[in-house]
């Protein structure tokens, strides 16, 4: 996985990559460039170790996070990565809370699936429903052609599944063993019992059509109100089912990140890892920036005075990374249970300028170099899962959802109106040009930006990081530092 360093060189190649122009000839363009390839330069850097076995790295991490507060740089933390080695108590310790968290998350993940199967097949039968409805709804239509497809349709249905009961005295039966050839097609064709008058048939076959026609016409009304019942508690229970999908889903994370973070970083053949030594690495990077005041840049002569006519369109930050990375000795607390870590510390303050489109493409590229992995697999589990069926889930939703709408704006009910629900505007609907968001391509500075503008922020930056490892220096008499 590509460091923070690597990450900001892939930025802003020609600057901060000692590679930039080889890897820029090779790939073409910032967006290709592996992280991982990167050299990273850094144009300012400070770096002091503090060793002592009896104080752990909290006081350390604490007193720097607070002075990057008190400068108002905004610091966040970007990487937190630690290991034990395998014969540490440290080691056991944690592997043991790792696996309880796993076991809890896979028992969600396991009600998940089954939630996931069961809506699919609801989303199915669903489907089914609504096929058999459109015969029902067309039968009403005006349109004579239609209408006939539809009772037709119907008609062959009651034929294949409540005619056929009757066994022998059943249409089918009667129209091939019994003599009745005429009975099918006059059962298909009649309306009701005034087209089946209307008929040049014997008064036997009339008989039978008309009381068939009646139970048709009887089971086509009761199976219809039957149908529409099944079909809106069906959409009832998809909609619990979504509801409960997502419910699990919220369970789960916090199994599944609480897992993930006690997972430890594999350090490779790093040689402070004996397998039998009671020994833990630590790894943390806070990043802060401040953003340049172009008025109060110009004010105090840093730039000229003639850019307070110019509209820079992007704003500029002093930013510094500070890297901790500590080796210690894990200790057992008796009273509490937890553990202390005395040992060394070495921590390195570099500097950086960035503009505001860096800073976003920075932000992604962390994005796609997270480590949590395990909160995309849950949340392919479920947010990608019910995208794929959202559509289909949303068809059958929404329906219901605009009935009720109808319903709650006719000022039935005068208790909506007590919370200002009728006074409330509907939102506009997002348009494709608004929800598409394409991605910036980098801009190059131009002549201002990359002598002034990046010159002072780099500046700038160069001074907070300096004051930041000072102030540290300083207010712990340590004597040997870079």
């Amino acid at each position: 996985m590509a460091s923070v360093q690597q990450i900001i060189g892939k930025v802003n190649p020609l600057l901060y990559a000692e590679n930039g122009k080889e890897l820029l000839k090779k790939y073409g363009s910032i967006d290709k460039i592996p992280a991982d390839e990167v050299k990273p330069k850094n144009l300012g850097e400070h770096s002091l170790g503090y060793d002592s076995p009896s104080e752990t790295l909290e006081p350390i991490y604490f007193f720097i996070l607070d002075i990057m507060n008190n400068l108002e740089l905004g610091a966040e933390k970007l990487v937190d990565n630690f290991s034990s080695s395998p014969g540490s108590g440290h080691f056991s310790e944690l592997m043991g809370r790792a696996t309880a968290m796993q076991q809890q998350g896979s028992k969600v993940l396991a009600d998940i699936g089954i939630v996931m199967r069961g809506m699919l097949q609801i989303i199915y039968d669903l489907k089914e429903f609504r096929t058999r409805l459109q015969s029902y709804t067309d039968l009403k239509s005006k349109d004579k052609n239609t209408s006939n497809a539809a009772r037709h349709s119907l008609k062959q249905i009651w034929l294949d599944k409540v005619d056929i009961i009757k066994g022998n005295s059943s249409i089918s039966m009667m129209a091939r063993q019994l003599g009745f050839e005429t009975i099918f097609d006059v059962f298909l064709v009649a309306k009701d019992a005034k087209d089946a008058d209307k008929l040049d048939l014997n008064d036997r076959v009339k008989r039978v059509v008309k009381s068939r026609i009646e139970e048709f016409n009887i089971w086509v009304r009761e199976s219809e109100k039957e149908l529409r019942k099944r079909y809106e508690l069906e959409r009832n229970y998809l909609k619990s089912q979504v509801n409960s999908l997502k419910l699990y889903a919220r369970w789960a994370k916090p199994y599944l990140k609480a897992a993930q973070q006690l997972e430890m970083k594999e350090f490779g053949r790093e040689p402070a890892l004996v397998k039998v030594f009671n020994t833990i690495l630590l790894e943390l990077t806070l990043f802060g920036k401040s953003k340049i005041n172009m008025e109060s840049a110009i004010l105090q002569e840093d730039l000229p005075w003639d850019f307070k006519k110019l509209k820079i369109k992007r704003d500029y930050f002093s930013c510094v990374l500070v890297s901790f990375r500590f080796r210690g000795i894990p200790q057992r607390v008796a009273q509490r249970g937890d553990y202390v870590s005395g040992g060394k510390a070495e921590v390195k303050f570099t500097a950086y300028a960035l503009n505001s489109d860096e800073i976003e493409k920075f932000n992604k590229e962390l994005g796609k170099e997270d480590v949590e992995d395990v909160l995309k697999l849950i949340e392919g589990t479920t947010t990608e899962s019910l995208g794929q069926l959202q559509k289909e889930i949303d068809f059958f939703l929404e329906e219901k959802d605009e009935s009720e709408t109808k319903k709650s704006k006719d000022g039935s009910n005068p208790f909506l109106a007590l919370i200002g629900h009728y006074n409330e505007k509907e939102k506009p609907k997002e348009t494709k040009k608004e929800t598409k968001k394409e991605e910036k391509k980098l801009r190059l500075d131009n002549w201002v930006e990359k002598t002034h503008i990046r010159k002072l922020a780099i500046t700038k930056a160069e001074e907070t990081a300096f004051l930041l490892f000072d102030i540290y220096k300083k207010a712990h008499g340590m004597a040997s530092y870079t």
